[in-house]
């Protein structure tokens, strides 16, 4: 517990870094795979896994969440927890399976029946490896985890290239939902070394299943309001459609997706360690709130800004209508940058319940927002979608604060900083992208561009907002020494409640 808040930096350290590997691989992967195959082929895959997602969402049955929770877990526990996870996900392996012929008649589309059969056979696969995750993830030790992600992500990514080069079509999307679960349950068995027992009937896990439960309930309504979208986009619009939206909502949550899931899973257990004490806990979230704003809004400003240069650049010529479906989207990179992180807030501190009332009053509101928007295609849900997650901002801010050690001061606190440079850095690359129109190439433009973002977003950041002392603490702690630049300042700011 002593090193809990330099092992919980560098874990992060090492998810941020394995994130950034990832997103390198995920925006290799839909740059060629956007200009081998069509838009169809993607809306083809995204009817089938649209449906198959929210059954992936029982896979773990949020029971690697409640390994982590936990302050002490036995072995005949554990052993319990892998064989319902591998009954779970053989369950819905099959229901996938069975599912298949209700999507060939809903969608009037025969070529879903063996899609959604191949798809099924990646949910036994990754039941296998639910426990052995939660074993590293309890550990810190993000460097195993880290690497195992890219290393089935790339190896799914060569299958896919290869498979889409020789004229597979779709298909070379299909071998995502098998290849990279195959190789990352074999590599955890191989770095855990844990073997499971056999299953105990007294192991006294009914308080364990019961917040699995709760996690895994919470994530598939949230999961139902974020994607439900594109099934009646599928149904209403075809696959063509589908396509384009599908690419434009996967790159535009590109960023906010893989910043969540290297700091979140850091956090979830850093926070849980350290759940009674409040001094303590408040300071680790604080930062790690700050740590995820101050890096997603320039992302959100750039992406606006640059929609039409990123989608030209990234997806390809035959793309361009994405372009403004990513645009409309845009917003929603700040907003679940703001709100994410609160998931973290609520279930580490044992209000998974009221997470899960909150995710019942969004689901629909969204909903009801793309039904509005549907009429008019993509771009109407585009922007339906990003108005409503904008009025839903503050009450869902207050409503997960209340009662807790955080208040929506500090919130607002947080946000601040990075918003007023923000707003000075978006003035500035705006005039960037109006002064280098129609000229130069789009890298060229992106590259300018992106610069100028950066650097005048981090000089405002750093020394207008006196955020430079945060900074060094964060690289302090990273390395493990002291940093000589400014260190009586950083080691006092280490020891506030919350940032100056």
């Amino acid at each position: 517990m002593e090193d809990l808040k330099g092992r919980t930096v560098r874990a992060g350290f090492a998810q941020i870094m394995a994130q950034a590997a990832g997103l390198l691989l995920r925006l290799v992967s839909i740059v060629i795979l956007s200009r081998l195959l069509e838009p169809a082929d993607f809306g083809l895959v995204t009817m089938v896994t649209a449906v198959s997602g929210a059954y992936a969402l029982f896979a773990t049955a949020g029971l690697s969440a409640a390994t982590v929770q936990r302050t002490t877990v036995s072995d005949e526990q554990l052993s319990t927890l892998f064989w319902i996870n591998v009954a779970v996900g053989t369950a819905l392996g099959l229901l996938c399976a069975a599912t298949a012929p209700v999507l060939v008649k809903f969608y009037h589309e025969e070529r879903l029946f063996w899609i959604a059969v191949v798809v099924a056979a990646g949910f036994p696969i990754t039941g296998a490896g639910v426990q052995h995750y939660a074993l590293l993830e309890r550990q810190l030790k993000y460097g195993a985890i880290s690497t195992i992600a890219i290393v089935s992500q790339a190896a799914g990514l060569l299958v896919a290239i290869s498979m889409a080069a020789s004229g597979f079509g779709y298909w070379s999307l299909v071998t995502n939902a098998v290849v990279p679960p195959a190789v990352s349950t074999l590599s955890l068995w191989a770095a855990t070394r844990w073997l499971p027992g056999r299953p105990r009937r007294d192991s006294d896990i009914g308080s364990m299943l019961r917040f699995g439960g709760t996690i895994t309930l919470n994530t598939l309504v949230a999961y139902l309001a974020y994607n439900s979208e594109k099934i009646l986009l599928g149904r209403s619009w075809g696959a063509d459609a589908l396509g384009l939206y599908g690419r434009a909502y996967q790159l535009v949550n590109l960023p906010t997706a893989g910043l969540n899931d290297a700091i979140g899973a850091v956090a979830f257990s850093s926070l849980s360690r350290v759940r009674h004490d409040p001094a303590r806990y408040r300071s680790y979230f604080l930062k790690g709130y700050s740590l995820v704003i101050s890096l997603t809004l320039p992302t959100t400003i750039f992406a606006a800004i640059w929609a039409d240069d990123l989608v030209r650049l990234v997806l390809g010529p035959k793309w361009l209508d994405a372009s403004i479906v990513f645009r409309l989207l845009a917003p929603t990179i700040f907003i679940f940058g703001l709100i994410n992180p609160l998931g973290w807030l609520m279930t580490s501190s044992g209000l998974q319940v009221r997470s899960l009332t909150i995710a019942l009053v969004i689901a629909p509101l969204v909903i009801s927002a793309y039904v509005i928007g549907l009429p008019f295609g993509p771009t109407g849900v585009a922007t339906s979608f990003s108005v409503a997650m904008t009025i839903w901002l503050v009450p869902h801010m207050l409503w997960c604060v209340h009662g807790t050690v955080i208040s929506m001061r500090d919130l607002l606190a947080a946000i601040s900083r990075p918003l007023v440079s923000g707003i000075v850095a978006a003035g500035f690359t705006s005039l960037t992208y109006f002064a280098l129109h129609d000229q130069l190439v789009p890298l060229l433009r992106l590259i300018i561009g992106g610069s100028v973002m950066v650097a005048s977003y981090g000089l405002v950041l750093l020394f207008a907002m006196r955020q430079w002392t945060f900074y060094i603490g964060l690289l302090s702690e990273i390395t493990g020494r002291p940093v000589s630049i400014g260190q009586r300042r950083a080691d006092s700011a280490r020891h506030r409640p919350i940032l100056s």
